[in-house]
């Protein structure tokens, strides 16, 4: 497996640590808020690797935080804590806000087909953990106290930026959106290891600690999770582009300098999900969500597909046209499997079954080039052989991609021997989804017709196209979708 590896800018072979287990760390969500889909897309993508590992034949343990206290309102350390701001906005205690939302997020996640990590470890849980880290890296003297807080030197590095090339003025104040002064910083790059009350008298959670009562910063509870769980080294780190500076640049800063050796070798940065407005972000107010996505009649999964189809180091821009065409494309793939005879008694073809493994395992290989991997599920619906073999390939194939392919067309073949015969009145989506809603209007608009009440019939039309729905008649009934 070649991965593209951000830390060195450069395709590389994928060779882990220790024959026996691959150590990959994520970083897990902010829990002030519903995840947007923004932030679903690295992990949907995330999901994949860790399931391309697996279908590769690595054994995997995988760990994610819950940051539930530390993260601020501006990724450099200042503004208020976002878990207090969260609790603030619906008037609830911290833990209810952090518990509220921790389930949401694994409610998207099992709409989406993203595995639960083996370990997810809420940030409050390692205080000791952070201590000890902390303690080190003043003793080592990496770190320093002031004005209350603890603070990383990082002046102390041979080598600060990791993932980009910034010139020191592009981290001035001022420059970055967000970014406030804080005089006790002897560099403008150092960062807080461990806020005190000093800083945040309203703070609801507080530890205490060597240097007082106090709460850690948010980018030493990843490093404190990540020891605790997988030990001193780490094969992969997973997350967003926007965590590369400066949450993984600091990450790698503490770790390294408490440790003594390099600490991670592989980091996998996932690439914005766009609108036509700009970068999907949660300070902009107005987000989407899984859960609105469905409001709206789309099958979750369709959402995934979206993603499957470009490279997760390439900006996605989300549309709903855009979202529409993956609607159709998916409905067409399970049409295409729901075709095939389940039945099929021929054996298994395993010089084709082989074939055809190889084709997508090399997809997954090629820095998880999910594109060529849904070609690979084409390619196995055209090749010339019986249809056992194609839905066991396919089967094979969908335990990383994730689109439940074998059971919607099991769905799709039950409701096609339920479809109403010659002479009744079938309602058909083109791109293979079911709306309740929007048939029972279509269903409307024709017992309207049938009464003679064409004034009805197309008021109904009207609005269903109010709606984007679009209606062809054909014989014995109506065909509908979404434009």
């Amino acid at each position: 497996m070649y991965l593209y590896n951000s830390a060195t800018r450069k395709r590389e072979e994928f060779i882990p640590n220790h024959p026996d287990i691959v150590k990959m760390y994520t970083c897990g969500p902010t829990v002030y808020h519903y995840a947007h889909i923004g932030n679903l897309r690295s992990y949907i993508m995330e999901d994949v690797l860790e399931k391309a590992l697996r279908y590769a034949g690595y054994n995997v343990k995988r760990v994610m935080n819950i940051t539930d206290v530390g993260h601020l309102a501006s990724d450099a350390d200042t503004g208020e804590d976002k878990m207090l701001k969260g609790a603030k906005r619906e008037h609830k205690s911290v833990m209810e806000i952090a518990k509220f939302y921790t389930d949401a997020f694994f409610e998207d996640c099992r709409k989406l087909n993203i595995k639960r990590p083996d370990v997810v470890e809420p940030a409050t849980n390692c205080i000791d953990e952070y201590i000890k880290i902390i303690s080190t890296l003043l003793d080592k003297g990496f770190a320093y106290q002031a004005g209350g807080n603890v603070y990383f030197d990082a002046s102390k590095l041979d080598r600060y930026y990791i993932f980009n090339d910034h010139d020191e003025e592009d981290l001035a104040v001022g420059v970055r959106e967000g970014v406030e002064e804080d005089t006790n910083k002897r560099n403008k790059n150092d960062f807080v290891l461990w806020f005190t009350k000093s800083k945040f008298e309203d703070q609801a959670l507080k530890w205490d600690s060597p240097w007082g009562v106090g709460y850690p910063g948010w980018h030493i509870e990843c490093s404190g999770i990540s020891m605790k769980h997988l030990g001193q080294d780490l094969d992969i780190h997973c997350g967003g582009i926007d965590n590369a500076f400066p949450h993984h640049t600091n990450e790698i800063a503490q770790s390294e300098s408490y440790l003594g050796h390099k600490w991670c070798n592989y980091w996998m940065h996932v690439h914005h999900l766009n609108t036509n407005s700009g970068k999907m972000s949660k300070s902009k107010g107005e987000f989407l969500t899984v859960s609105l996505l469905e409001s709206k009649g789309y099958d979750p999964l369709a959402y995934r597909l979206f993603c499957l189809q470009s490279h997760y180091r390439k900006n996605l821009v989300f549309s709903f046209e855009n979202l529409d065409n993956a609607v159709v494309t998916y409905g067409k793939m399970v049409a295409k499997i729901a075709a095939l005879n389940p039945k099929d008694e021929g054996e298994l073809d395993q010089a084709a079954f082989d074939a055809l493994r190889e084709k997508f395992l090399n997809a997954l290989n090629n820095d998880l080039n999910t594109s060529l991997a849904i070609t690979a599920v084409y390619d196995a619906l055209k090749y010339k052989t019986n249809d056992r073999t194609k839905l066991a390939v396919l089967a094979d194939f969908d335990r990383v991609l994730g689109l439940d392919l074998i059971a919607k067309a099991d769905k799709k073949r039950q409701e096609m021997a339920a479809a109403p015969k010659a002479g009744s009145f079938a309602i058909v989506s083109e791109a293979g989804e079911s709306d309740p809603a929007v048939e029972a209007l279509i269903q409307a608009r024709q017992d309207a017709k049938k009464a003679k009440n064409f004034a009805e019939a197309d008021r109904i039309r009207d609005e269903l196209k109010a709606q984007g729905i679009e209606l062809t008649d054909v014989p014995g009934g109506v065909k509908w979708k979404r434009v």
